[in-house]
């Protein structure tokens, strides 16, 4: 099955891992979100999961998703054309996300060049500046895909042994969906 999934190789070291988990769990059943909260030899990677997962709400990116209709409206995209920019925008991330290179840096100045082009919009100076924020939306959002946003998925995988995996998703996925619903109350009266 190894062979199967990554191809002709020596892949005896990650047999021998899986192995090694598999002796040292013992036929030990899932772990369920009670046993995880309670259990203090997780406790350290439980904090991780749950400061990533925050870490990856205060990127900025949800945010980006939030404010894009109103960039798209200024740069005078008819509301009932919107949806094939945002279509467009999700098929950025996917393909940046299979691309998966190092974005972080595209995604930081990207950002700043926002800040920057918010205050020109505002002046209404310059016509051109409300399609370079749509630009600098894509960018953000494949710099995004291509850095950071691979790293939460894997998480749980890599950090916890097999019998709390289970239980270590559930708790990636709801600390994720409350965070992003807390940033959608409060994004508003943020802008």
């Amino acid at each position: 099955a190894v062979k199967q999934l990554w191809g002709d190789g020596d892949h005896m070291a990650e047999i021998d891992d899986m192995m090694a988990e598999q002796k040292a769990i013992h036929g030990e059943k899932a772990k369920s979100i009670c046993d995880l909260f309670r259990d203090k030899a997780v406790r350290w990677q439980l904090i991780t999961l749950f400061l990533v997962a925050s870490c990856m709400q205060l990127i900025g990116v949800n945010v980006v998703y939030f404010y894009a209709y109103n960039v798209f409206k200024k740069a005078g995209i008819p509301p009932a054309q919107t949806h094939y920019v945002s279509l467009g925008i999700g098929v950025t991330e996917i393909l940046s996300t299979i691309l998966c290179v190092s974005g972080s840096s595209a995604e930081f100045h990207s950002a700043v060049m926002r800040v920057s082009f918010l205050s020109l919009e505002a002046t209404d100076s310059f016509s051109w500046v409300p399609y370079c924020s749509v630009a600098l939306i894509f960018i953000f959002i494949m710099s995004f895909g291509i850095g950071p946003a691979g790293v939460l998925c894997p998480l749980p995988t890599e950090i916890f042994i097999q019998s709390y995996r289970p239980a270590a998703y559930v708790f990636n996925g709801v600390t994720n969906w409350i965070q992003l619903f807390i940033l959608g109350l409060l994004f508003p009266f943020i802008v």
